[in-house]
């Protein structure tokens, strides 16, 4: 039977064989945590690689995912369906391989890695996720949700910031069934850490609520799965194990450097490491029995038919409760989720409200949120403002954790992040807010949220220049923009309660992809609108008002300027001209229509056009043209009262009016 260092080995063998191949890559994070790998995966991890998307199955995170080599060696020699073809294709076009772990190209894969930091954060997002869904279906005798959250991360991970607002928050929640292990190797892209990395990390995260095993050998077996075992065994708290490695273990010269980090050892190097290690077998080449050895399909068949009893028996005692959990797993919305939906949109339309598009997302959520107990809201220290809490809201406590809203703390970075984990793990639609210009920093988890398509809705009030005196610093310009231009992610900025409302209905339903919903502060006049007017508010863009016959203007509007383009039009008619106003919520929704219906709102013929929007102006050319006119920002706001800065950057009837005769 081959020896724990051999299992290992075959970890530390294909992963320099597939960067040396490749003359691309990170060799020297796989090399170093082969052990620890060894030993979790094959003692520890529950998983079936015969059905990787196993409900109960437990989640692997490779937070630094330059290692991508180390998880794609592992499921190929665990038994997923990752062949040793696609290992020798690594990060090559269109290969199941890229050169960071990518969510949807390969099995097993539970999220996309690579820019630090948000591993360990969709981890916690994860572990948040199991712990929800723990407490609100497990019975006595009855777990049907009972899997730990497993996650390897580096330095570079402890050093971004962002791992300090999720392991913060994970301390707080005692997320118990939460598990990183950190290769303490000392090395990162610049060479010795300690230059620039001197921090007490375990302090730190004992600081932060979580059980801290110091100090653990990397490479001895026995020491990892003690550390495993009584990190298993604190379920009140997370656990941080302390691994000291070396990186690039197993090549004789460049081993404890970062030589090994980030560019393939070299032939040389590799034939050395062959002697060092003691494999002799040629590139790529696996034998029998190690591969027997590795073999999870077995042993994971065993574990899902197991726990599929479990179900069964919990089937037979609480049957709506499994009905629920199935549904809900699935990704299913309820049967009564389309009627009730929009007989509420209706009853909007009917009963106009003169409110803030804040405000109108709290009523749509208090209508939602009694429908969809798979809600699971937040706001980062902004809820009296970004109004998340619903009627049907229960906070979720480190004690408590049946409810269905978490308070993040000023964390958008790493709310956002932990969202995308939670979307990942199943079960729950995530929603968290905050102001549209820290949308900022939460950046790059929302590109990531696009990037893996994932139902995370983003809530972004105070949308523009309206909210006033706090000025520049908090008035967004060009982050709607962003949002837009960013592939994947779909962008509303409503223009009154009705439309706010088709924006949630739409964010929720949507299963490929996240939304971003934007809301104003300050308090919007409803439109008046006729049944297909009502009907083409999910299209995205539509004819809010009309002339007789073609029209020989166009404004075009979004959010809190709809209202001053309808208020344009009547004065234009009054000049005798025949105005059209569209409304478009979502560009990228209006954009995906059909040729027909987009010439029907906009038609071709018709190039005088007029745009305007509190934001970034240029991105309205590809509307009107570069012969129409756009009234937007092109610079940053002021700190004065709302209705002397729309006075001040031209937002007002007059320059509409003006602009539009400009083009006659």
């Amino acid at each position: 039977m081959p020896s724990r260092k051999e299992l290992a080995n075959a970890i530390r063998a294909l992963s320099m064989d597939a960067v040396q191949k490749a003359n691309s890559g990170h060799p020297g994070a796989p090399m170093g945590m082969a052990d620890i790998a060894e030993v979790l995966w094959r003692d520890y991890l529950k998983h079936n690689p015969s059905n990787p998307k196993w409900a109960d199955r437990d989640r692997f995170i490779l937070s630094n995912g330059h290692g991508s080599m180390l998880l794609y060696s592992l499921l190929h020699l665990a038994g997923y369906d990752l062949s040793i073809d696609d290992l020798k294709n690594f990060r090559q076009l269109h290969s199941r391989t890229p050169g960071h772990p990518e969510y949807g190209y390969a099995p097993g894969v539970e999220t996309t890695t690579g820019p630090l930091g948000q591993g360990i954060t969709n981890a916690v997002g994860m572990a948040l996720a199991e712990k929800v869904l723990a407490a609100q279906f497990n019975r006595p005798g009855h777990d049907v949700v009972d899997h730990y959250t497993y996650v390897f991360m580096g330095d570079g991970c402890m050093m971004e910031g962002i791992s300090h607002e999720a392991c913060s928050l994970a301390g707080t929640l005692k997320l118990g069934k939460l598990v990183a292990f950190w290769d303490d190797n000392g090395i990162s892209i610049d060479g010795h850490v300690e230059g620039w990395f001197t921090d007490d990390t375990a302090a730190r995260f004992e600081s932060y609520g979580w059980h801290v095993i110091r100090a653990v050998d990397g490479h001895d077996a026995e020491a990892i799965k003690a550390a495993i075992e009584a990190a298993r065994a604190e379920q009140d708290k997370p656990t941080l194990i302390c691994c000291k490695t070396v990186i690039g273990y197993g090549s004789p010269n460049k081993a404890g450097s970062h030589d090994c980090h980030g560019s393939p050892l070299g032939a040389a190097e590799i034939a050395a490491a062959r002697d060092f290690l003691g494999w002799n077998h040629a590139p790529f080449d696996i034998p029998a029995d190690i591969y027997a050895e590795w073999d999870a399909k077995t042993d994971g068949a065993v574990v899902e038919r197991e726990w599929s009893e479990r179900l069964a028996g919990y089937r037979a005692a609480y049957p709506e409760l499994a009905a629920e959990f199935e549904r809900r797993m699935a990704g299913e919305l309820p049967a009564n989720w389309a009627a009730d939906s929009a007989k509420f949109i209706a009853e909007l339309q009917a009963n106009p409200a003169k409110i803030a598009t804040r405000k109108a997302s709290q009523n749509a959520l208090d209508a939602f949120g009694a429908l969809l107990p798979e809600l699971l809201g937040g706001s980062a220290d902004l809820a009296p403002s970004n109004l998340t809490i619903h009627k049907s809201s229960k906070s979720i406590t480190p004690n408590d954790a049946a409810g269905n809203y978490v308070h993040y703390g000023v964390r958008e970075f790493g709310m956002s992040a932990i969202m995308n984990g939670a979307a990942l793990h199943g079960g729950l639609i995530p929603y968290g807010a905050t102001f549209l210009m820290f949308m900022e920093y939460a950046r790059n988890a929302v590109r990531m949220a696009a990037l893996m398509k994932q139902r995370s809705i983003f809530v972004y009030t105070h949308d523009s220049i309206g909210l006033g005196e706090d000025g520049p610093t908090h008035q967004p310009v060009e982050q709607i923009a962003s949002l837009r231009l960013t592939p994947n992610m779909s962008t509303w900025r409503p223009c009154d309660q009705v439309e706010s409302a088709v924006a949630w209905k739409y964010a929720i339903e949507r299963q490929d992809g996240p939304t971003a919903l934007i809301f104003s502060r300050q308090n919007l006049a409803q439109m008046a609108r006729n049944e297909q007017q009502l009907a083409d508010v999910a299209k995205g863009g539509y004819v809010l008002k009309d002339a007789a016959g073609t029209p020989d203007l166009i404004l075009i509007a979004t959010g809190s300027e709809v209202e001053l383009a309808m208020a344009a039009a009547t004065e234009l008619e009054g000049k005798g001209r025949k105005v059209r106003v569209v409304s478009l919520p979502a560009t990228d929704v209006f954009d995906a229509q059909s040729a027909e219906y987009k010439e029907s709102v906009l038609p071709a013929a018709v190039t005088r056009r007029v745009a305007i929007e509190a934001g970034i102006a240029d991105y309205w050319y590809k509307y009107v043209g570069l012969n129409g006119k756009i009234i937007g920002m092109t610079s940053f706001g002021e700190s004065a009262p709302a209705e002397l800065l729309f006075k001040e950057f031209g937002f007002t009837v007059d320059n509409v009016v003006a602009q539009a005769e400009s083009l006659f």
